[in-house]
């Protein structure tokens, strides 16, 4: 999990708690989980725009070309 094994985590994780403190904790741990729900739907949303734009078979990268 990008290369962090689990004595890094478990220092972030202390960092974390002496930082924001273990009563606010929760909250932090809310809003880190809705800023990534929004970037997920953001990303799928951009990704649907995009399809909508180009068409479906607008993608030329994944056609085979035919040996010369």
């Amino acid at each position: 999990m990008f290369g962090l094994g689990m004595q890094e985590l478990l220092i972030i994780l202390v960092i974390v708690v002496l930082l924001f403190g273990a009563t606010r904790l929760p909250q932090v741990g809310e809003g880190v989980g809705k800023m990534i729900t929004n970037f997920r739907k953001s990303m799928k949303k951009a990704g649907k725009s995009d399809e909508e734009e180009t068409g479906k078979e607008g993608d030329d990268s994944k056609k085979e070309i035919p040996d010369a």
